[in-house]
């Protein structure tokens, strides 16, 4: 399944879009009271805001032209309080947005990373981890912004034009029509300019993906960067995800501010127009001073708005660009999904494979059409030369993937019928190049198991020494509290294998996988996990993948696995024959 973000066709983005759209409506639906209050407050803001107009221009009329002076303080108080309770209103408002805005925050950002830990290896090793990061930090606080910033402006902006307009054309329709005439102009512009403005927005934001990756890639290689004495080759590549970054962003800016300029022509012209008709009104007796002044006021709370919403619609298209990366994300589903009635056998081996083929890309296949059987109890051993399979087929065993044909069973039962709890509970797989979270090494222990997350540093020792993995909590200087640093930095790759072992084994699977787990130990530790491993359950099953056949020399059951077939070695010299032979890799 192709789960590469950055190529994901058109019909496939507005599909995500939707469907993220209707799920962002889900996010904030429990908001709904505090929307309408907000909504309410704005709406109280912007009838005050629209009937200063009118006061004012009635008190030029009424009472400064014939120098009523305590008309105009008494009107003068009148429109105080009114501007007072306007900014109480517009402050509410504002508070009550903002704390919708980091809720929805808050909660979206869960949605993400729920979803991201429901998706299976395969989108990981299609996406760069910088760029998902982004999505989760970058993308989704513009849409923060928007909602707790932006939203109710637009709103009060739009209900303050709106009442604008109407008083515009109950008072002199002539004059009004011709008073907004310029914003058809402007709606007919913004039309057909936003999805160019959004298309741009977009870029931005996956060159700031792109650059994170880069940050994100240098950090994390950066030993190896500085023991190849490599520093330029990351700092060119990095210059240029910058450059990239700093060229959409100054084409994103450059667009998005397109508006306000444009606008800012428009409501001038609309000024003019009101003065050069209203002085020709007042000049053949149709119009007054006031109303004159009321009209310039109502464009002025027309136009203005207008040209705010310039600035707020650049915000919303920057908010729906990063919105559509966020939906791409939501709208994916895992391509290992759970069967509900799947083929259920009694008397059936541990583990089978039945005609199983799988490539991670549909054009290459990397398993073609294998079938084995392991048995309860027994030791298997997977050999063969770099590249031929072992750890592909090893992954398909544990269900990181799903075969493109064929079956898995797993104790007489359809691999993908198992929840992943109950998969990661039966099959243990120590990793290669295992992976440590920062914390202490009971921590890492403890990770993903609940049966003894509760218990003290004493009892989990005395659990630890009768599973016969006290030898190997003895070689850490502080036993369950020696600290682990972020990545594992600062234990030794043979230390994080044996913390990695420890956690595998106190789950108590049933199959347990080792990748090539002794290949950074020295042989004396090496010694103590063959030794525990003899000393494992009689119904666990061992898979293991290893280079060195002295690793394997004990293995029940060897299977040779190149070229994406896998058949069986029979004996130790048998495997070592065929290793021999030099197989080519396919």
């Amino acid at each position: 399944m192709n789960y590469d973000l950055n190529k994901l066709n058109k019909e496939q983005q507005k599909t995500s879009t939707l469907a993220g759209l209707k799920k962002l409506l889900q996010l904030i639906a429990h908001e709904k009271r505090t929307l309408v209050i907000a909504l309410i407050a704005i709406l109280v803001n912007s009838t005050l805001n629209l009937l200063g107009p009118l006061i004012i221009g009635h008190t030029i009329d009424t009472y400064v032209q014939h120098k009523d002076y305590s008309g105009v303080i008494h009107n003068a108080i009148l429109l105080l309080c009114m501007y007072l309770v306007a900014l109480f209103t517009s402050y509410s408002q504002t508070t009550l947005m903002g704390g919708v805005g980091q809720r929805m925050l808050f909660t979206l950002r869960n949605s993400i990373f729920n979803k991201l830990q429901q998706l299976p290896v395969g989108f990981f090793n299609q996406n760069k981890a910088g760029d998902l990061i982004s999505r989760v930090n970058n993308d989704t606080d513009k849409l923060n912004q928007f909602f707790s910033q932006s939203l109710m402006q637009f709103i009060g902006n739009i209900s303050i034009m709106v009442g604008a307009g109407i008083f515009l054309l109950i008072i002199k329709f002539d004059l009004g029509a011709a008073t907004l005439s310029p914003a058809v102009l402007i709606v007919l512009l913004t039309l057909v300019l936003s999805p160019w403005i959004r298309r741009k927005n977009a870029l931005n934001l996956k060159s700031v993906g792109g650059m994170s990756s880069e940050i994100q890639e240098s950090l994390h290689n950066f030993k190896v960067i500085i023991a190849f004495n490599r520093r330029d080759y990351f700092r060119k590549r990095f210059e240029k995800a910058n450059r990239d970054n700093y060229k959409t962003a100054i084409g994103a800016g450059l667009v998005s501010n397109v508006f306000i300029p444009v606008y800012g022509l428009f409501a001038s012209i609309a000024q003019l127009i009101v003065l050069a008709f209203g002085i020709y009104l007042i000049s053949i007796g149709q119009f007054s001073i006031g109303i004159l002044m009321t009209y310039l006021l109502y464009a002025t709370n027309f136009y203005n708005p207008l040209r705010q919403l310039a600035a707020l619609w650049t915000n919303f298209q920057l908010a729906m660009a990063g919105w559509d990366r966020i939906s791409q994300i939501l709208s994916l589903e895992t391509d290992l999904p759970l069967v509900q009635n799947g083929i259920t056998e009694h008397g059936a081996g541990l583990l089978e494979f039945r005609n199983v083929h799988f490539g991670y890309t549909e054009d290459r296949e990397v398993l073609h059409n294998i079938s084995f059987r392991l048995e309860q109890g027994k030791t298997y051993a997977l050999v063969g030369p770099t590249g031929g399979g072992k750890t592909t087929t090893a992954s398909l065993i544990a269900r990181l993937y799903d075969p493109s044909k064929g079956l898995v069973m797993l104790d007489g039962k359809d691999i993908r019928t198992y929840s992943p709890e109950e998969r990661a509970q039966k099959i243990g797989f120590i990793l290669q190049e295992p992976f440590l979270f920062t914390g202490s090494v009971k921590e890492n222990i403890l990770y993903g198991n609940d049966l003894y997350k509760d218990y003290t540093n004493e009892q989990l020792e005395k659990v630890i020494k009768d599973a016969n993995l006290g030898s190997l909590l003895a070689i850490f200087e502080s036993g369950l509290e020696t600290p682990v640093a972020s990545g594992g930095d600062g234990i030794s790759l043979g230390q994080k294998q044996l913390i990695a072992f420890m956690r595998a084994v106190l789950r108590n699977p049933q199959v347990l996988i080792l990748d090539e787990a002794t290949a950074n130990i020295d042989t004396i530790t090496e010694k103590l996990l063959s030794d525990i491993l003899d000393k494992l359950p009689e119904t666990t099953t061992r898979v293991i993948i290893a280079h060195r056949l002295n690793t394997i020399e004990n293995a029940d059951e060897i299977f040779f696995v190149n070229s994406g077939e896998v058949t069986r070695a029979g004996s130790l010299n048998d495997a070592m024959d065929m290793l021999l032979q030099g197989k080519r890799v396919s």
